[in-house]
């Protein structure tokens, strides 16, 4: 919110800008001023989700609080998925049996209690988000679903920022761990190809096999996450496109060539 507020006296400035430069800065500024609405609209509904579920909700029960989240989004706007992507995700969820979990923009934290409900109980979720005051209610919303710190871990970043600290969580270079099982991208559908290409960068993605959900806000987010499908299409050698849904995508990535045939 600092940030918006010492924006403002910027305005006259900006505008002269634009008076003298024109397109390209009237382009610019009107990018800017787009990000900063995001931003506030993002946090305000941030605060009120938050602030439904938390009281309307039974406490430790995940199911309950998935619920308050869909009561809330049926006369509200709302980031979370929803019930009918978040059914597509329980069904790859209980189809793959991942144990390592990455979840790439946590939002209110309604995808990751649909995660860690249906995780086992040595099973792990991290989750990515870059807006301090998101992240910090959706680790609230994750509490009060009834989960341990032990089970989950949230880190407030940039997606880019966290990837290559990400081994050290899963424990990949000490060999405990193979890599990531599950990874959910519901961030910036345009960071979905570099975060893509860095965590097989880091090794992060199990060899043997890794679920990558894309999931998209509407049809405009899906188009702007076309860059990933042709590239995923390109290599069928490690990637392959398990489902295409409105709003979610599965793809499964092999790395072929470490696998052992038994």
């Amino acid at each position: 919110m600092w940030l918006v507020v010492a924006c403002v006296p910027l305005l006259p400035a900006i505008l002269v800008a634009c008076a003298r430069y024109g397109v390209e800065a009237a382009s610019l500024c009107r990018g800017a001023v787009a990000w900063a609405l995001r931003l506030l609209r993002g946090r305000a509904c941030a605060k009120s989700t938050h602030a439904f579920v938390f009281s309307r909700c039974t406490h430790g029960q995940a199911d309950s609080v998935l619920r308050t989240f869909e009561l809330y989004a049926d006369t509200r706007p709302s980031p979370c998925i929803g019930p009918v992507t978040g059914e597509a995700l329980d069904r790859a969820l209980r189809r793959m049996g991942p144990s390592r979990v990455l979840e790439l923009g946590m939002h209110c934290g309604y995808t990751s209690v649909r995660v860690l409900r249906l995780l086992p109980s040595a099973g792990r979720l991290i989750a990515v988000e870059l807006d301090p005051l998101a992240a910090e209610l959706g680790e609230e919303v994750i509490l009060v679903a009834g989960f341990k710190h032990s089970q989950f871990q949230v880190l407030t970043s940039s997606s880019a920022e966290a990837i290559p600290t990400l081994g050290l969580f899963l424990e990949v270079n000490r060999g405990i761990s193979e890599g990531l099982d599950m990874v959910l991208m519901d961030h910036d559908p345009e960071q979905y190809l570099p975060d893509l290409l860095a965590l097989e960068r880091e090794g992060l993605l199990r060899p043997s096999g890794c679920s990558v959900l894309l999931i998209y806000s509407n049809r405009r987010a899906a188009a702007d996450g076309g860059e990933v499908m042709d590239w995923i299409r390109a290599r069928p050698d490690r990637y392959s496109v398990q489902s295409e849904l409105p709003f979610m995508t599965e793809i499964f990535y092999q790395n072929k060539s470490t696998r052992v045939d038994e």
